[in-house]
């Protein structure tokens, strides 16, 4: 989550981190560091967005089979 809060402050930031934490962060290609502080108050609102984009695809997926079902289709087709 650490990288997607990081890619969501910048798009461009180059960096390595490992098992998650914040102290194994390496920042690569003169990227600026991002401060502890920042990546955790993105955080949350990276996870509302993933948590957004799946509830999205669940009703896109039931919208597609409802209109499917409304041409006449059964569950089977």
């Amino acid at each position: 989550m650490i990288a997607k809060a990081i890619k969501a402050i910048n798009p461009n930031a180059e960096f390595t981190i490992n098992a998650e934490d914040y102290n194994q962060i390496t920042w690569l290609n003169e990227t600026t560091p991002i401060s502890k502080s920042d990546i955790e108050a993105m955080i949350p609102t990276v996870e509302t967005e993933i948590a957004n984009a799946k509830a999205n695809a669940i009703a896109k997926k039931a919208s597609g089979k409802q209109k499917l079902l409304d041409l006449g289709l059964s569950e089977e087709e």
